[in-house]
């Protein structure tokens, strides 16, 4: 049985094709919900929208610092794979319950393939370097997304044969999610490329007073210039309202705030954008794939092939850069990139193939 562990938004995109694959070979497969997402409006809807299968379990690790999260995870799935024993465990991305969902197979003896890695931001107050960097080490097969991730894992001492390259599967979910494009312009009353769409969430955006201040400033900018749509993720409300800043989060002109969208929503919001500002990683890839400007606001990417290839630039939250980069994305003059190989919604199946190698072997 092939094992494989889910958390937050991010998660489900990447898993969801490669349930699909699996499915679709007949492999059996055991589905873990950590729970590390536990808002209706970041877990349920995603499950229905990507056609994720039910959950065969769920913790309910939401919540709490990120040792209170990994310590939920720890314990839950070690009963969970005590219990049900699978030949592999399969984990994604760079989120708390990827590191201690790997960390509890590993400790059992059990196989780790992690999926998305290599990806490296050198930036030690990222929780998820930390999360990155550990994973990788623990895992038996490490499939990577892009190519520049390869030179990272043998720096760090990971031998070669454990290291394949198979592509981005965020991307898979984004091509399906294409096939079901949803009535969300006509919903909101939006028109195709007049508008931008923003997502910030990270701690280092909105867990200080000083920073939130900084980022709505920097949106701000966005807004001034072109209509901004910004599904607020839970945590920036939350950290605005203590912050004291909730009124002008609401009353910046332009900034259109919204409740977080299903992803079959937001691929259809996101794919008719000007452009997008985001602080997240997995956004950056989603634009280069849709070759959409994307303005990262934070001060450096572990994504580096959506800078070097893609049209993803890094602004920081510095107002002025961005103001200039929205006037260039309205003259005309945006990024345009070219999309990565392995980027081309397949990547599902080579995961499939590299896991049925791995157990073969």
């Amino acid at each position: 049985m092939i094992y494989l562990v889910a958390a937050t938004r991010p998660n489900f995109m990447k898993l969801a094709p490669i349930c699909r694959a699996l499915k679709a070979r007949g492999l059996p497969m055991r589905l873990l919900h950590t729970g590390q997402h536990f808002d209706p409006t970041m877990s349920d809807v995603f499950f229905r929208d990507l056609g994720l299968p039910t959950p065969d379990h769920t913790l309910k690790a939401g919540g709490g610092s990120h040792a209170q999260q990994t310590a939920a995870v720890l314990v839950g799935a070690e009963a969970d794979l005590m219990e049900h024993r699978p030949r592999v465990v399969v984990v994604v991305g760079d989120v708390t319950s990827t590191l201690a969902g790997a960390l509890a197979a590993s400790k059992l003896g059990i196989p780790v393939v992690h999926v998305e890695a290599g990806l490296r931001s050198r930036d030690w107050t990222m929780p998820e370097e930390i999360n990155r960097v550990l994973t990788d080490q623990l895992s038996d097969l490490l499939l990577t997304p892009s190519h520049d991730a390869h030179p990272n894992l043998l720096a760090e001492g990971i031998p070669a044969e454990r290291i394949k390259f198979v592509g981005n599967v965020m991307i898979d979910s984004v091509h399906y999610a294409l096939k079901r494009q949803t009535d969300a312009l006509s919903r909101f009353g939006l028109e195709p490329k007049k508008y931008a769409i923003a997502t910030l969430h990270r701690p280092a955006n909105v867990d200080s007073a000083e920073r939130l201040a900084e980022t709505l400033d920097a949106l701000t900018a966005i807004a001034q210039r072109l209509p901004t749509v910004f599904p607020v993720h839970p945590r920036t409300v939350a950290r605005a309202e203590a912050f004291g800043l909730s009124g002008r989060l609401r009353e910046t002109k332009g900034l259109r705030i919204m409740e977080p969208l299903g992803y079959d929503d937001f691929v259809t919001v996101m794919g008719n954008a000007l452009l997008v500002a985001t602080d997240s990683g997995g956004i950056q890839e989603e634009t280069t794939a849709l070759g959409i400007p994307c303005l990262t606001m934070r001060q450096g990417t572990e994504r580096p092939i959506t800078v070097t290839q893609g049209t993803n630039t890094v602004v920081g939250l510095d107002a002025a850069l961005i103001a200039r980069e929205v006037d260039a994305i309205l003259d005309g003059r945006g990024k345009r990139g070219t999309v990565p190989e392995g980027w081309d919604g397949k990547t599902g199946e080579r995961i499939a193939d590299a896991l049925e190698a791995f157990l073969a072997g």
